[in-house]
C-alpha cells in the first residue's frame, strides 16, 4: 500500500529552519504501515503525480475536491495533518467513497501556551527589553531600572474567551491561574466552570480578548470596526485561531488610534503574507508566523495520531472520522 504525504513541511520539520532546529518527528511507525512517499510540498500541478497510486494520503494545506478525487481512483483514505478539515470537500469524498479523518486536540496545550506567551510579551516587553540591554542601554543608564514599554499586571483583570473548545478552555485556565477573572462566549455550555456571556458583553468587559473559534461565515471578520468600538479602550486582543476572524484594516486602525492597547497574533488572513498585511508594522502588534501548534511535542503527537488513523482504517474501524 502506498502512503503519500503531500506537504510534510512544516509538520515533519520546517525546511526553512536550520537542520538542528527542525525536530523531525519519529516516523518509524508510519513507515511500517506501507510504502511511504514524502513530499515537502505539493503544487496544484504536482498533485496527481505525487498522489498517483496512493491508497492513503496525508495532507495539511493541499486541498482535495471532486476533480482531484475523480482523478485518483485508488485513493480510499485521507488523514488530515490538522484539526480543521475545510481543505477537503467532504461531500465529494463521500460520493467517491473516500474516508476522511482529522487529528483533534494534538496542539491544545501548545497553542494555549503560545497565546499566553503573546499576552505576556504585550504585558512585559521581554524581547524589547532584552534587545535594549543587549544594545548597551542598561550599561549606560543612570538609574538601576528603566522601561521601554508599558508594564501590565494581569491579576484582577478580565480575560474574555471567544470559543470555549479545548484550546479556549485551556487558555481560560491559564488566565485564571494568573489571577484573572474569566468570562467566555460559547455556543455550547458544557458546565459552569466559566461564566458564559453574550458577545456584546464579552467585548465590553474584557481587558484581554482571546479568540479560539473556527472560521465560519458567522465568525468571518468577527472583529471589525463596529465590534472594536464596543471594546474597552486600551484592551489587548489575541488571535491564535484563524486570520480572517479579524478585519485587519480595522484592527490596524484601532492600534494606530489607541483604541486597542496591543495585539498578539499567530495567524494572518493571507499566509504567508505575500502582500503586506496592514498589521505588519502597526504599533504594539506582536506577530508570529503561525507556529502556536508547532512545538516538537505537538508535532510528534500529530504524527502519532495520524499513524493510528491509518492503522484503524486498515483494521476496518477508522477513528476520528469527519466524513
Amino acid at each position: 500500500m502506498k502512503i503519500a504525504v503531500l506537504d510534510a513541511d512544516p509538520a515533519f520539520g520546517s525546511a526553512s529552519c536550520p537542520a538542528e532546529l527542525r525536530g523531525t518527528p519519529r516516523l518509524q511507525a508510519l513507515e511500517e504501515l506501507g510504502s511511504l512517499a514524502i513530499f515537502q510540498r505539493t503544487l496544484p500541478s504536482e498533485l496527481l503525480t505525487h498522489a498517483a497510486g496512493a491508497e492513503v494520503v496525508l495532507t495539511n494545506k493541499v486541498p482535495l475536491g471532486e476533480e482531484e478525487f475523480a482523478q485518483l481512483p485508488q485513493l480510499k483514505f485521507v488523514s488530515i495533518l490538522a484539526t480543521g478539515y475545510n481543505i477537503i470537500d467532504l461531500e465529494a469524498a463521500q460520493r467517491r467513497g473516500v474516508l476522511v479523518s482529522n487529528v483533534p486536540g494534538y496542539s491544545t496545550h501548545s497553542t494555549a501556551q503560545h497565546a499566553l506567551a503573546l499576552l505576556l510579551e504585550l504585558c512585559h516587553g521581554v524581547g524589547t527589553h532584552n534587545q535594549s540591554v543587549q544594545s548597551g542601554e542598561w550599561q549606560s543608564s543612570p538609574a538601576f531600572a528603566y522601561y521601554r514599554t508599558p508594564l501590565v499586571e494581569l491579576a484582577g483583570k478580565t480575560l474574555g474567551i471567544f470559543g470555549l473548545g479545548a484550546i479556549g478552555r485551556q487558555m481560560a485556565r491559564l488566565g485564571r491561574a494568573l489571577g484573572m477573572k474569566v468570562i467566555c462566549n460559547t455556543r455550547t455550555v458544557r458546565d459552569d466552570e466559566f461564566e458564559n456571556v453574550p458577545f456584546s458583553e464579552l467585548l465590553k468587559r474584557s481587558d484581554v480578548l482571546s479568540l479560539h473559534a473556527p472560521l465560519t461565515e458567522a465568525t468571518h471578520q468577527l472583529i471589525n470596526e463596529q465590534s472594536l468600538q464596543h471594546m474597552k479602550k486600551g484592551a489587548f486582543l489575541l488571535n491564535v485561531a484563524r486570520g480572517p476572524l479579524l478585519d485587519e484594516k480595522a484592527v490596524a486602525k484601532a492600534l494606530h488610534e489607541g483604541q486597542l492597547g496591543g495585539v498578539g497574533i499567530d495567524v494572518l488572513t493571507s499566509e504567508p503574507p505575500r502582500q503586506s498585511s496592514p498589521l505588519i508594522g502597526a504599533p504594539r502588534c506582536m506577530i508570529t508566523p503561525h507556529i502556536a501548534w508547532a512545538t516538537a511535542e505537538a508535532r510528534q503527537r500529530l504524527i502519532d495520531v495520524s499513524v493510528e488513523n491509518i492503522r484503524t482504517y486498515l483494521q476496518g474501524a477508522p477513528q476520528n472520522l469527519v466524513s
